[in-house]
């Protein structure tokens, strides 16, 4: 019960849970993080919002396909460059945007809510080196 692996896990079964309670029944994490970057810069080629929010290239056209089908999000040709696609928020993705960012905030308050601050700093730093040692490029 002590291994760093199962209590991982646990934890990501804990914030699925969460997620479904606070955040939304229909818009995954995954899909939040792409409307996030989106909201927060416009204009995003597939590759470079898949970077931004560390997919890897298949999630990523599966992310932007559920999320263009739904009509949060389109695609169109880039102006200088016409090989590029842009992504961009349409009006229905950016509403669902600011609707589901206070929630994902009380979520977040929940997973946490145990620790103090120092707890959470300390949490996020040791989350972000796990993370970073075992990342892929």
């Amino acid at each position: 019960m002590q291994h760093p692996g199962h209590l991982l896990r646990r934890a990501v079964q804990a914030m699925n849970q969460l997620w479904e309670e606070e955040v939304s029944h229909t818009i995954t994490s995954p899909q939040f993080a792409a409307l996030n970057a989106l909201y927060s810069e416009s204009n995003l080629d597939q590759r470079t919002l898949g970077q931004r929010i560390s997919l890897d290239r298949s999630t990523m056209a599966e992310v932007v396909s559920r999320l263009s089908s739904r009509g949060l999000i389109r695609s169109e040709r880039h102006a200088r460059d016409g090989r590029r696609k842009t992504i961009n928020l349409t009006a229905k993705g950016l509403h669902a945007v600011k609707q589901l960012i206070p929630r994902t905030h009380a979520m977040t308050d929940r997973l946490v809510g145990p620790l103090d601050q120092k707890q959470r700093d300390e949490l996020l730093c040791l989350l972000t080196k796990v993370v970073g040692a075992n990342e892929r490029p």
